[in-house]
């Protein structure tokens, strides 16, 4: 989801405004759907890692620019590593380097608005869900499991939910809603009235509704396993969120709660052990999604 730094820097702005402009009430609104849109693009600068080729991906009306890597040794099925919000793939590299040798194609890319992909948007899984299902047409047959962060937790959960060849899920520090999620991390100068105005803007730049992004709806239609994997001490997106998607669910689940963990802080070595002992068990043939 949204960073607290993005916030702050809508904070900071807002404070300019208010000192250079005095309608500070009348631009908040703007300010807001601009933020919630528009993340952070941090640009990939180093080449394919080992193993892995550039690819190109055509989503929902955008090409999104990622990497393919081979598994080493007999092939198992795929992961696919989506990043969390104002990241890129270069954040799947352990991914990649502990999977590998374990059997699975990595399949790691941009998601649109970020990185090297097209899109002006971030939409939180409204047309994200459109670009993976896309990317997965193009993935060889077998057990497709879907590893997400943040923003891809949710990207993750949502596809699942109307993809019946995905068969299994790891969702780390996912929000249940957006809206709700949005609301809570708004800096303080935000009313209600305000975040509703914002909330409208970013609907019609982003042609998307807000309250259709729900994880934890989309949970509720989930039969295949899930892992979800939160941090007790995440103050930017609380455990309750990923509580509230666990009680959703109704297949195979797991919730493990990471002590003294903040955001982007929960897969820790030790957590990437028992995600891989996880989806180890999850890909044994004759389970879920095995061929």
């Amino acid at each position: 989801m949204v960073r607290a730094s993005i916030w702050a820097s809508v904070l900071a702005g807002a404070v300019v405004l208010v000192k250079t402009t005095g309608f500070i009430v009348e631009q908040l609104p703007a300010i807001g759907a601009g933020a919630l849109l528009h993340p952070a693009r941090r640009h990939v600068v180093v080449p394919p890692l080992e193993g892995c080729e550039q690819a190109a991906f055509a989503g929902e009306g955008v090409v999104l620019q990622g990497w393919r890597c081979r598994a080493a040794g007999a092939r198992r099925g795929t992961l696919v590593y989506l990043h969390g919000v104002a990241d890129n793939r270069t954040s799947a590299a352990g991914v990649i380097r502990q999977f590998g040798p374990r059997g699975l194609d990595v399949v790691a890319y941009d998601s649109r608005a970020h990185g090297e992909s097209e899109g002006e948007a971030c939409t939180y899984g409204w047309y994200e869900k459109q670009d993976l299902r896309r990317i997965v047409d193009t993935i060889v047959p077998g057990p497709i499991v879907l590893v997400g962060a943040s923003l891809g937790a949710a990207v993750a959960l949502q596809e699942a939910a109307i993809d019946p060849r995905i068969s299994a899920v790891v969702a780390a520090e996912g929000f249940s809603d957006l809206r709700s999620i949005a609301t809570e991390r708004a800096p303080f100068v935000f009313t209600g009235q305000i975040l509703r105005r914002a909330f409208s803007l970013a609907e019609e730049q982003g042609h998307f509704p807000i309250d259709a992004v729900r994880p934890e709806d989309a949970a509720s239609h989930l039969t295949i396993p899930v892992l979800l994997v939160h941090g007790d001490a995440d103050s930017d997106t609380p455990p309750e969120h990923s509580r509230r998607v666990f009680a959703a669910l109704k297949g195979p689940k797991k919730l493990i709660i990471v002590p003294g963990a903040r955001h982007n802080g929960s897969l820790r070595a030790e957590v990437w052990e028992q995600i891989s002992r996880w989806i180890d068990a999850e890909l044994v043939p004759g389970r879920v999604g095995s061929p």
